[in-house]
């Protein structure tokens, strides 16, 4: 995957790759996939996720498949945690490797 990809949200993604070139407005595409226009809305201005269910019918939609979508929303999902929280989240926790060298030190010394 390209890593400017890794820079937008996946409703930015969805608004300037698939909505643009065909002139979709959000309520058009909510009216085409069955689904309220603010599901539509929401993802477009990134204050909703895209779900399992969204995935679908925008794959359906626009003959891509869910993983595309799902892995969209995945990729900036961990990317912003990262961004966001990574470094507090490894001073909460151990590695494995550390722990086990740590017992071998205590083992070797007993």
């Amino acid at each position: 995957m390209n890593s400017l990809l890794y820079d937008v949200t996946p409703g930015v993604l969805l608004k300037e790759e698939f909505m643009q070139p065909y002139n979709l407005s959000a309520n058009a595409l909510a009216e085409a996939l069955s689904v309220p226009t603010n599901r539509i809305t929401s993802i477009l201005s990134n204050r909703r996720s895209i779900t399992a269910d969204t995935a679908i019918r925008l794959s359906i939609f626009f003959k891509t498949t869910p993983e595309f979508w799902l892995n969209l929303q995945k990729i900036y999902d961990l990317r912003t945690e990262r961004l966001q929280h990574e470094k507090a989240i490894r001073n909460q926790i151990t590695p494995l490797q550390t722990i086990l060298e740590k017992r071998s030190i205590v083992k070797q010394s007993v």
